[in-house]
């Protein structure tokens, strides 16, 4: 049986019928056209569908979409203001870190949580928090510099 449900997106709230067993993913980019949370495995363990619900990150094809009311929810597309890359996003595009970009939503969103709870972290504590988040192109290296990149331009902005 489906019910009408309140999403708060990226500062925006949608009202949505969904089934109990639709996921977060399944309505963000099937019903609302939030297409930059990609679909990857479906199980969880590859990290392309990560978003933010109350800044923790989450995988989004893991998450009951009725789980999701009525809290904030950030998907990648919430983080520019405007026509201006979020720092991370920024970083991304300057250090080269984004090859097919399938990943790259993910990894900027779990980038953006892990920053906010360790604002100066360690080359190892930033290849520890992207553990789950898989990307087959690279070998990680441009992404962790574009992770230290915008981690001090963060800490410089505030």
């Amino acid at each position: 049986m489906k019910q009408d449900i309140t999403l708060k997106i990226n500062g925006e709230s949608y009202e949505v019928r969904v089934k109990p067993s639709e996921t977060l993913l399944e309505v963000l980019r099937d019903k609302l056209g939030l297409t930059g949370t990609k679909e990857g495995c479906d199980t969880g363990k590859c990290g392309a569908c990560t978003v933010l619900i109350e800044g923790k990150a989450v995988r989004s094809c893991l998450t009951l979409a009725i789980a999701a009311r009525d809290k904030e929810i950030t998907t990648i597309e919430g983080l520019a203001h405007g026509k201006e890359l979020h720092p991370i996003q920024q970083a991304f595009v300057e250090h080269g870190a984004l090859q097919c970009g399938f990943c790259t939503p993910g990894m900027i969103m779990i980038s953006k949580a892990f920053l906010e709870d360790n604002p100066d972290p360690t080359e190892k504590e930033i290849r520890e928090a992207l553990v789950g988040n898989i990307c087959r192109c690279t070998g990680y290296v441009k992404i962790v510099e574009a992770i230290q990149a915008s981690a001090k331009e963060m800490r410089r902005a505030n």
